[in-house]
């Protein structure tokens, strides 16, 4: 049994990032949580999805009817540049110290907080 391979992912967590595909298109929301195995991303407040859960009294739950945000796919979202504030593309740039630095294609800006 081969195993998927991942995807190489230049969205992290605490990004800001639009969605250009599917029913949230054109929203805007930070990233909660990465999955690059599976190629997908959790976005605050796109996709939103209601759960059914049961109380749970070991974890001082109480059941009922929630709403949290589901995974979607790390294509159908583009982050954002932060001196123009539309979506971009992102490259790499290899510092003199032989870090990497995301670059917004865009602007030229820097999205990694140095």
């Amino acid at each position: 049994m081969s195993k998927r391979g991942t995807r190489r992912c230049k969205i992290k967590k605490g990004d800001q990032v639009i969605v250009i595909a599917g029913r949230d298109r054109n929203k805007r929301g930070r990233v909660l949580e990465v999955l690059p195995d599976k190629g997908k991303v959790r976005v605050e407040g796109i996709a939103i999805v209601k759960r059914h859960e049961r109380a749970n009294r070991a974890t001082g739950r109480g059941g009922g009817i929630i709403e949290k945000e589901a995974l979607i796919d790390i294509s159908n979202v583009q982050l954002i540049d932060p001196e123009t504030g539309k979506p971009t593309r992102v490259r790499y740039q290899i510092n003199e110290d032989g870090t990497k630095t995301r670059i917004a294609v865009r602007s030229g800006a820097a999205l990694d907080k140095a």
